[in-house]
């Protein structure tokens, strides 16, 4: 019985990832503003954007300011706070 049930939680496990999908992946080209061990500064247009280095990223060549890059990344969340609706909108169905 444990390993049946063992068994169901692995299929659970998977089929949740499978449904989920890949971490869609983004990308943005510009010169280099500025670079320090843990970020790298863009300039996209008018805007600068500054993207996070982690110590899994990879990088080839010479990174620095002035050279023209393109960045891969992803955008995941780390936190979501759900705020209540207001009240006004519910006092306004009592009527």
């Amino acid at each position: 019985m444990k390993h049946i049930m063992g068994l169901v939680a692995i299929i659970v496990l998977i089929s949740s990832v499978a449904f989920a999908g890949p971490v869609k992946t983004y990308q943005v080209t510009g010169p280099v503003l500025e670079v320090s061990n843990d970020m790298v500064a863009v300039q996209k247009g008018q805007d600068r954007w500054e993207i996070a280095l982690g110590p899994d990223t990879k990088v080839t060549g010479d990174l620095k300011v002035g050279s023209k890059v393109t960045i891969e990344y992803r955008m995941t969340a780390t936190k979501v706070d759900v705020k209540e609706q207001a009240k006004a909108k519910e006092t306004k169905g009592k009527k």
